[in-house]
């Protein structure tokens, strides 16, 4: 039997937690992070050029400043050139000038560089969760990748802007003032460089430091963002149970732990520039007082001494800023690793390479010994086979756990079977083009999910070129035109996230609307009536007799006035079809179906059972 996949194989799902990931220290390097970023500096491979010339030209204009200014003092200022230093000035002036330039493009182009990479991997990262399919969703929280699209993102971006080019940049302006003070004095040069020992000393034991210090501060962080959206998302049954004190209680551990934390990393992080500073001028203090004796002893000019002095305050500055960068380029390596991970996930269920799209369908449906299991162990459809002919109204019924929504899922195929077939119109759904597929199946759930957008466009979703003849239309035949109208812009009025501020009933009705637009051959209705109120109920139910009609309908159904209007119902227990009939001959059978009715439906309200 083809056994479903389990959470442990790799690809399929997230391989670590957020939380683990924030453990993870990071190396410094990943030469497979970096290969994959390659892909996406290939399109900008112009840009970065440009941007390297420029950055060359920088690197350049700042280590000739200083020999200009040594040039000055040697020539025109000691032998009082006036004529001399005019010119000498205009040359400071012109490579400065130059500089100005060279770096405006510079970071430009970084800047143009990092936001082009950061569309492009959003939009790869969007496009590829999309594709996934609900296996995957089922055990992944929202919020775990929406971090991923945004600050993982933003990572790699800072690393491809501050971190990979800068560094480029700050090492050839390194290299520069090197040769440039071998030249000038290598004796003075050497001395300089005494004290970098101990700059590298003090980077190495910064660096533990910080490392831990971050890792602390990205687990809390996850942790405090985790307890805000919890309780932003159940506000309401955090104020029905009174809990708002207790959670704030929480809430002020959990965010005092994270201040804690950043504030020891703050700390640490103000340490570095003035130990560097410090280091800086030990080195100025030894270049002063080795130089002054031997420009005192007329060894050296006076302008060497000068130029020394500003080469040893540039050559920490590139220094400091690697070192600082240090983070910034584990940051990077891991959150390269967490969007990777995505991209490289693989969908349980995809296309055939031939699968082909299939024709416009009449609506009949088969299931042929279909058993079916969500984690390759636990069956919960066992070798169900249901023929259902083209507009025909088949009603699921059975307690929670019986299979009625697994039945529902693998006919639009948001998972593949794992034994047995599913036809419609005899064409096995496997073989042909899922898009295709489900663009002739309209689903209604029980809780309806509405955008962030107009009434009129959360109808329009069903199918994007709809008139506004054809909204209005469907709007009246599931008779949610009367309140919509009665709305403050009508069709144009927003609908807020989730559909907040309409009722549970004007939303369901939305619902109808955004699925009868699309035109479907097959319509699903899951639960779709089992939130809604009497009146509500008895606009949708009135709807749905003329609108089915030519159509073929899956419920599942919990309301007698469903149950009764269906053609067939289908009964079912444990992953089985255990009756089959019509409501009156179930009742008659006075078996699964009449215990179901007897104990459920016949004590709804006789509005709601139908009169």
């Amino acid at each position: 039997m083809a056994r479903a996949a389990t959470a442990s194989q790799a690809g399929y799902f997230l391989e670590r937690s957020d939380d683990e990931h924030a453990d993870a220290v990071g190396k410094v390097y990943d030469h497979r992070i970096i290969a994959r970023l390659g892909a996406y500096l290939v399109p900008v491979m112009g840009k970065i050029i440009f941007s390297l010339v420029a950055m060359l030209v920088v690197s350049v204009t700042q280590v000739a400043a200083p020999y200009f200014i040594k040039a000055a003092i040697d020539g025109p200022i000691l032998s009082g050139d006036l004529t001399g230093l005019y010119l000498i000035v205009a040359i400071f002036l012109a490579n400065a000038g130059i500089g100005f330039v060279a770096l405006y493009f510079q970071t430009y182009l970084m800047t143009e560089i990092g936001q082009t990479i950061l569309h492009d991997l959003r939009m790869d990262m969007f496009s590829h969760i999309q594709r996934l399919s609900l296996r995957f969703f089922d055990r992944t929280e929202a919020g775990r990748m929406i971090s991923r699209l945004q600050s993982d993102v933003t990572s790699l971006q800072e690393l491809v802007t501050n971190g990979l080019i800068m560094t480029i940049g700050d090492v050839l302006t390194v290299v520069g003032i090197i040769i440039v003070m071998f030249t000038l004095n290598p004796t003075m040069s050497l001395l300089t460089y005494a004290v970098v020992p101990l700059l590298v000393i003090f980077s190495v034991y910064w660096r533990a430091g910080a490392r831990r210090a971050y890792r602390e501060v990205r687990r809390i962080w996850s942790r405090t963002v985790s307890n805000l959206a919890e309780n932003v998302n159940g506000v309401r049954i955090v104020q029905s149970f009174t809990r708002e004190k207790y959670n704030l209680e929480r809430f002020e551990r959990i965010n005092n732990s994270y201040f804690e934390a950043s504030d020891r990393a703050v700390k640490l992080a103000s340490q570095f520039t003035p130990a560097v500073e410090m280091i800086n001028a030990g080195a100025v203090a030894l270049i002063v007082w080795y130089g002054g004796n031997l420009v005192l002893g007329q060894e050296m000019t006076p302008g060497v001494l000068v130029a020394f002095i500003l080469y040893v305050t540039r050559f920490f500055e590139p220094i400091r800023d690697i070192s600082m960068r240090y983070t910034i380029f584990q940051s990077a390596m891991v959150s390269g690793e967490r969007i990777f991970e995505v991209l490289d996930l693989k969908s349980f269920v995809n296309d055939k390479p031939d699968a082909k799209p299939i024709p416009p369908i009449e609506g009949e449906v088969v299931l042929d010994h279909v058993s079916f299991t969500y984690d390759g162990e636990t069956p919960v459809l066992r070798d169900v086979s249901l023929h259902v002919k083209a507009g025909m109204t088949v009603a699921l019924v059975g307690h929670t756990g019986a299979g009625k929504s697994t039945i529902i899922n693998l006919i639009s195929r948001f998972y593949d079977v794992t034994e047995g077939s599913i036809k419609i119109d005899g064409i096995d759904i496997r073989d042909v083009r899922m898009e295709s597929l489900r663009r002739q199946i309209a689903i209604v759930l029980q809780d309806p999910f509405l955008f962030s957008d107009s009434i009129r466009e959360n109808i329009r979703y069903g199918r994007l070129d709809a008139t506004d003849e054809e909204v209005i239309a469907v709007a009246k035949a599931v008779n949610a035109h009367d309140f919509i109208m009665a709305s403050q812009f009508k069709y144009f009025t927003d609908v807020h996230e989730r559909g907040v501020g309409l009722s549970m009933g004007q939303r369901q009705l939305i619902s109808f609307a955004r699925a009868l637009i699309a035109d479907p051959k097959i319509i699903v209705l899951d639960e779709a009536t089992s939130n809604i109120d009497t009146r509500t109920e008895h606009l949708i139910q009135e709807a749905i007799r003329t609108i089915l009609k030519g159509r073929t309908a899956f419920v599942i159904a919990h309301r007698l006035s469903t149950i009764k209007e269906a053609d067939l119902v289908v009964v079912m227990d444990h992953g089985r079809i255990v009756e089959m009939g019509t409501h009156d001959e179930l009742l008659a059978m006075r078996g699964y179906y009449f215990k179901l009715y007897t104990m459920v439906f016949r004590y709804q309200p006789p509005a709601a059972a139908g009169g």
